[in-house]
């Protein structure tokens, strides 16, 4: 079975369902971790539409529906990341979309649907924007890397990103809050900026769009040579995610207060 093919068929009708059904703000369904953790309708219904097109027999983690069945393959699915930036008709939101097989990331999509650019990868063949390989920007040193970073939902978890970020930013070139890891990912892999670091994402946020970044050249992790996991992630290429990491590893970014 080609993965990448099927995940991005997919994702591609997801989006396209997402669109067609999105008229005026949609409407707030549900809240999560805190009143600014939404929830909308088309969320359920394209997580709904995505499971019903993954194989029989394939596990699934979705964002709104959690862990479904078992076995050596899984998908791995945010069914809008960015959601409000869904919700307030801000262009940077994507249906993620990756395959795992035996524990590893071997197929990645990340379809950022306004924008209608179609992010992959595969294990091993590379980062594609349509025709175009993606390959991250290398050789930049941190006083001059324009950096992406998102916040969390609770006020304690803010207060701390707050801080951290205006320890970075004097440092660097500049700071983008873009509103979706994922499309951040992707916007690494791309050179669009060159690195990106945030706290508190979960496997259906980064599964894809890390593998992208990985394909496209950059490193993906935790602190303190932890994997990307909801404590932290960072993404930059060689060199930079080093420095990237150094700077904000006195602050103890990891903390909630």
């Amino acid at each position: 079975m080609n993965y990448l093919e099927l995940a991005e068929e997919i994702a591609r009708e997801a989006g396209e369902m997402l669109l067609a059904k999105r008229a005026g703000r949609p409407v707030v369904a549900d809240t999560k971790s805190s009143p600014t953790d939404v929830v909308t309708e088309l969320d359920r219904a394209s997580e709904e539409l995505i499971r019903s097109r993954v194989p029989a027999g394939h596990a699934v983690l979705g964002e709104e529906e959690g862990a479904t069945g078992s076995g050596s393959v899984r998908w791995i699915v945010d069914p809008i990341d960015g959601t409000v930036n869904f919700l307030y008709g801000l262009p940077d939101w994507a249906v993620s979309i990756a395959v795992e097989v035996d524990g590893q990331i071997v197929a990645g999509v990340v379809n950022n649907v306004p924008r209608g650019e179609v992010f992959t990868a595969s294990l091993g063949g590379g980062a594609w924007l349509g025709g175009e390989r993606l390959r991250c920007t290398t050789g930049v040193p941190l006083e001059q890397a324009l950096v992406a970073t998102g916040f969390g939902y609770s006020a304690a978890r803010r207060a701390v990103q707050a801080e951290v970020v205006a320890h970075v930013l004097p440092r660097v070139r500049d700071i983008r809050r873009g509103g979706s890891c994922a499309v951040d990912l992707c916007s690494v892999a791309a050179g669009r900026v060159d690195a990106y670091y945030e706290r508190g994402t979960n496997a259906w946020d980064h599964a894809a769009g890390g593998l992208i970044a990985r394909e496209a050249g950059a490193l993906v992790g935790g602190m303190h040579g932890r994997p990307v996991g909801p404590e932290m992630a960072i993404c930059a290429a060689p060199g930079l995610f080093e420095a990237l990491h150094d700077l904000i590893a006195p602050l103890d970014p990891e903390r909630d207060s």
